[in-house]
């Protein structure tokens, strides 16, 4: 048996005492001790070689413990609680380093793509630090996240029931099933973007996971067009032709997109808000109506299949929108997804055309211009997409006539 072996039993309470104290990280000279019964207190002050009892609540000096054990086993106090108990910790070195991979998990969900490109998710993040780590896990938190900011980045889906669309983003059918985390992270988030309560119930969520394109059904969600062509021996080109040569509006449905793979497309094309701006445009242009497209507020499943097909054969689609705060979370949701660029949306443009007009509701940043959500909330008033589209539809017909003119 070993001499730190042979220390007595009924000084285990010093020895726990001893470990926690050096365990924390900081300077130590003193360590408190107790309650410690006769037996304990005997031990003590038999290894102290002090003259009574040193109560059941001693402080006792850890050079003095130290000199003690040296004297009766060779070694210091660190060595024989080390030994007796366990390794010495260091809880200030972690918490120190919990604190900065806590500082560093919410860096990155500032810094996500997915934040970036729509700043409506901010108060989404903030909610999620105020409700911290997931089963106080930096690494289960980060993951939950990283589910959840998935899911996000495909949204809105193009109409698949919600079981396929978790099977084709998070590979398991059911992993946004009602009261999963990862269903309960997603629908907050929407909740910021669209700028809607909470839902309450099953129905209500559903609504939320439809109105980001999941589970539409191929009929009842459509887009709108207008003097768009789009060649090829498919039904969307067909009905296109149709209307475009009759100087009327598509109505085009995600059956019909579905049912057509687009291998050319106009080099540019207009994407509006509005669809009082598209029936501004047919009667000025008629038949000779630059190619455009409706979203019809936020973008139904059928607009973003059709842009992300314009977009994936290489158009450019120009967003415009108005100027109040769900216009421009709707203005960020369309860039973020189909990847248009914001086109005469900026602090200079919004400032040239405000007048009169009701309040923008919440106001949200904007990813194109900083400054512009602070000038809407400044001047406290909406430029609807209307008040502009003459001077929208010059600037296009100025860009069709001369291409290299606008070139970027």
């Amino acid at each position: 048996m070993t001499p730190i072996e042979r220390l007595p039993a009924a000084l285990a309470p010093v020895w726990q005492a001893v470990h926690a104290r050096l365990s924390s990280g900081l300077p130590v000279s003193r360590v408190r001790v107790g309650p410690l019964d006769s037996e304990q207190q005997t031990a003590v002050a038999d290894l102290l070689g002090l003259a009574q009892f040193p109560g059941q609540y001693p402080s006792i000096a850890l050079a003095r413990l130290d000199e003690a054990l040296r004297e009766v086993a060779g070694v210091g106090a660190r060595e024989v609680v080390t030994r007796l108990v366990g390794p010495i910790g260091n809880r200030a070195e972690d918490r120190r380093k919990t604190a900065e991979a806590r500082a560093s998990l919410w860096e990155w969900l500032d810094g996500h793509p997915v934040i970036t490109a729509q700043p409506a998710l901010r108060s989404w993040t903030s909610g999620i630090r105020r409700a911290g780590l997931i089963d106080s896990s930096i690494e289960r938190t980060r993951l939950e996240l990283e589910r959840a900011l998935r899911v996000l980045s495909e949204l809105p889906a193009a109409g698949m029931p919600l079981p396929v669309f978790a099977d084709s983003v998070l590979d398991a059918t059911h992993a946004l099933d009602d009261g999963t985390r990862t269903a309960n992270l997603v629908l907050k988030a929407l909740s910021a973007i669209y700028d809607v309560p909470l839902p309450a119930d099953a129905p209500e969520r559903r609504a939320l996971w439809e109105r980001a394109g999941i589970a539409d059904d191929e009929l009842s969600s459509t887009v709108l067009a207008a003097g768009l062509r789009l060649p090829g021996d498919h039904v969307v080109g067909r009905v296109l032709d149709a209307c475009r040569d009759a100087g009327t509006a598509a109505v085009l449905t995600l059956q019909q997109l579905r049912r057509t793979s687009l291998a050319t497309a106009p080099s540019t094309v207009w994407v509006f808000e509005n669809p009082s701006v598209l029936a501004l445009a047919l009667a000025r242009f008629g038949t000779s109506c630059p190619p455009l497209v409706c979203t019809s507020g936020w973008p139904s499943s059928a607009g973003v299949a059709l842009l992300k097909q314009l977009a994936q054969i290489g158009t450019t689609l120009y967003y415009h929108g108005d100027f109040d705060g769900d216009g421009l979370r709707i203005a960020a949701n369309v860039v973020a997804r189909t990847g248009a660029k914001p086109w005469r949306m900026t602090s200079a443009d919004y400032l040239a055309a405000v007048a009169d007009g009701p309040a923008p509701g919440r106001v949200t940043p904007v990813p194109w211009d900083p400054e512009l959500a602070i000038h809407l909330a400044e001047q406290g008033k909406t430029v609807p997409e209307e008040r502009v589209a003459d001077r929208l539809f010059d600037e296009i017909i100025e860009r069709l006539a001369s291409p290299s003119r606008f070139a970027q």
